[in-house]
């Protein structure tokens, strides 16, 4: 559940920076490049900050 809601706010934070990266008229191929870089490491974090560790015993 944690997981979920740490990438929804992770991919308003990545929205938001679209749409000021639209408004400032960067080229889309590099909006595109930005958003799915920031979305991997959203992935990859949100992994790692939920992640719960296996006990040895």
């Amino acid at each position: 559940m944690s997981f979920g809601i740490y990438l929804t706010g992770f991919v308003a934070v990545i929205a938001g920076l679209i749409y000021g990266a639209s408004l400032i008229h960067v080229p889309t191929h590099w909006i595109v490049v930005g958003g799915l870089v920031l979305l991997g490491l959203g992935i990859l974090t949100g992994v790692k900050a939920t992640c719960q560790k296996n006990s040895a015993a």
